[in-house]
């Protein structure tokens, strides 16, 4: 039976307080560029409804931002991609290496999620009844998407920087049973959400701070998305300890872990920056092993984050 060990962190690591920020003026023009590309990009048809709710009967917040834009549709297949602001934050691959990396991820990860399965109904509970408006950065194929089934007053707002990703999330909403209107693909990247402040009650993140380039960034982004009290989900594989035969390991292929893995790396210590983020509300992070992963990726933590 593997071995779990609860820890509160509540005091920033020096060395991680030390992370260079990327410059706020830049961050803040690419964001408010993507989304109003987000927004010009997913128009609907003239004569189409331009005022549309969720089923949870709250009007979609991209459109409160602005009366004249319609709800984003699900799963269009022409719609335009904001490729230039993912292209800053992104490492870029070309279409075959995204629609591999889609594929593998869709038929490569069934034993790593029925192990970490527990642990995430454990953590997917804490929203029950509680969140409405969810965004998941880094959906990829909509593992997670399961965990809502059953609850039709929350809409998930799906974000992944590789666009081949749409089709694999579509048809994970369809198969856990969620209505339509209920889950959103969308094009972007945890270091410049195209959403306004203050407008998710949850964020959810899963395999994905060890690949965005800026970890303080996303999240900050993370932190200004969320509404007063809203609660930040996680689950990551993190670096081994310093000075382990597995730590050095991971040192050694973490430069072709980021080639083959879209970005990923081994050697992140996750946990430390999540804890130095400054949620008010408290950090829990756990720590435990996942078996069904190659051995370089097996220490993991996860928890909740609130703001």
């Amino acid at each position: 039976m593997m071995k779990m060990m609860t820890r509160v962190l509540s005091s920033p690591s020096s060395h991680v307080s030390s992370l260079k920020y990327s410059p706020r003026r830049v961050i803040r023009a690419s964001r408010d560029h993507l989304r109003a590309e987000t927004l010009k990009s997913h128009q609907l048809p003239s004569g189409s409804s331009s005022t549309s709710l969720c089923s949870c009967g709250r009007k979609h917040f991209l459109e409160a931002a602005s009366p004249t834009m319609p709800f984003l549709p699900i799963c269009s297949p022409n719609a335009s991609r904001s490729k230039d602001v993912s292209e800053t934050f992104h490492p870029q691959r070309p279409d075959w290496y995204k629609e591999l990396f889609a594929w593998f991820l869709s038929t490569g990860m069934r034993s790593y999620e029925a192990e970490i399965a527990e642990y995430k109904r454990k953590l997917f509970e804490k929203l029950a009844g509680k969140a409405e408006t969810v965004l998941e950065i880094g959906v990829g194929t909509g593992p997670n998407l399961k965990y809502f089934a059953g609850n039709e007053n929350v809409c998930v707002f799906g974000m992944d920087p590789n666009h081949k990703m749409e089709k694999y999330a579509c048809e994970s909403a369809r198969e856990a049973g969620m209505k339509p209107e209920n889950f959103r693909f969308m094009h972007g990247v945890g270091e410049a959400i195209p959403l306004d402040d203050d407008s998710m009650d949850s964020v959810v993140a899963t395999l994905v701070l060890c690949s965005v380039s800026d970890v303080t960034q996303t999240l900050n982004e993370i932190k200004r998305v969320l509404k007063p009290g809203g609660i930040f989900l996680f689950i990551e594989h993190v670096a081994a300890k310093d000075g382990s035969f597995f730590r050095h390991v991971q040192n050694v292929l973490d430069p072709i872990q980021q080639v083959v893995a879209d970005g990923c790396h081994l050697t992140r210590n996750t946990d430390l920056h999540i804890s130095a983020a400054g949620f008010d509300g408290g950090t829990e992070i756990n720590d435990t092993a996942i078996y069904s992963f190659p051995w370089i990726i097996r220490p993991h933590v996860y928890g909740a984050a609130y703001k």
